[in-house]
């Protein structure tokens, strides 16, 4: 029997992927979509803006059914999964109602904007019964996972020191789009208050990637964000991240100001015994001291056959009910929205904040 599949929010230009993917396996059926009220209304329909995303995931279906009220959509269908892509800080309303309901959500990154509401949704999950699923783009990265494999075995020693940032970014419409400052301004991505900005944007991918690489919960971060090149909004356009853990040390950036890198976006791991570099389909270890020429190269596997994407990930999980991969289960999310609850506070206070105590009393949630 196919699931009945719907989408709530069409903020992320995610979603169209998403879409795709899930429509690939032949194991859903298209139920209807829905979008949440707006705060700012999108005035351009070019490519990944917000007015474009719906027209998309309609036109790739062929299902037309589309709601006003999201909670209508749910009342009137059967929903066994929906897609969560609404703006960053809705998620922990949106996802808490549907798996109250039992529906099992697949949720774009970040998998919040706080920790509380983090909390909330996975305590909604346990108590339902139902799945709550974060995918990361990151997660389909052949070399992201083999560097993961060759640290866990010790392919570099004791890791002290985690890396990562984006890869070259001007922003989330700066893929062949031509937005003016005015239509960039009434999307959500420019609005702090509605969880836009580099920092839920892509310092959450090394918060993630540093939470299963280093395989321990944070302590402590301190953060910093600011706004280069967008003064259309009020959101960040650069951020940094700097957490600590019992033994290790994690450096996260994000930016949508990079014309050039002229660097690999890591994962960049520096351990006691040498350094991995996650680069391209590769991972390159450095052994010898002062060299700039690494002392082994190993390409990365193919992603095991239909588990792929996150739509085979998905149904694989369900139908088979073998487990799913840790970034995108909730222990690892919970250790990254420590990371980000706080880094965030810190970079309104101007201070080091501590992960507070009640953060890590998610026994009955699964083990962080």
């Amino acid at each position: 029997m196919k699931l009945r599949l719907a989408v709530i929010g069409f903020a992320h230009m995610h979603v169209v992927g998403l879409v795709e993917h899930f429509t690939a396996t032949g194991a859903v059926e298209w139920a209807a979509f829905a979008d949440l009220p707006q705060k700012k209304q999108s005035i351009s329909t070019q490519m990944d803006t917000r007015r474009s995303n719906i027209k998309a995931a309609m036109a790739h279906t062929g299902v037309h059914k589309e709601y006003t009220d999201w909670r209508k959509l749910l009342n009137e269908n059967q929903i066994d999964l929906a897609i969560c892509c609404a703006e960053n800080v809705r998620h922990g309303q949106v996802i808490c109602e549907l798996l109250s309901r039992g529906i099992h959500v697949v949720v774009e990154k970040p998998m919040a904007t706080s920790m509380a509401d983090a909390l909330a949704m996975a305590d909604t999950a346990r108590r339902s019964g139902a799945k709550l699923i974060v995918n990361w783009p990151s997660t389909w990265s052949p070399s992201i996972r083999l560097a993961q494999k060759m640290l866990e075995d010790g392919a570099i020693g004791k890791p002290f020191r985690f890396h990562y940032r984006n890869a070259t970014s001007l922003g989330p419409f700066s893929y062949g789009q031509t937005l003016s400052d005015t239509e960039k301004g009434a999307e959500w991505w420019y609005d702090a208050s509605l969880g836009g900005g580099a920092f839920w944007d892509y310092c959450c991918y090394g918060a993630c990637l540093s939470s299963w690489f280093l395989d321990q919960a944070p302590v402590a971060a301190t953060a910093m964000r600011a706004n280069f090149t967008s003064p259309f909004g009020d959101a960040e356009d650069f951020a940094t991240v700097t957490m600590r853990y019992a033994d290790a040390i994690s450096i996260l950036e994000g930016s949508w100001a990079t014309l050039a890198s002229g660097v690999p976006s890591g994962p960049v791991v520096h351990g006691c015994e040498g350094t991995l570099v996650t680069m391209g389909d590769s991972v390159h270890i450095y052994k010898d001291r002062n060299s700039t020429e690494p002392t082994e190269i190993i390409q990365a596997a193919p992603l095991p056959a239909g588990r792929t994407n996150i739509g085979q990930e998905v149904i694989h999980h369900l139908q088979a009910g073998d487990p799913l991969h840790p970034t995108l289960d909730l222990p690892v999310n919970l250790r990254a929205m420590m990371v980000l609850d706080a880094g965030y506070r810190s970079s309104i206070s101007g201070k080091l904040e501590q992960v507070a105590d009640d953060h890590y009393a998610v026994g009955k949630l699964g083990h962080v």
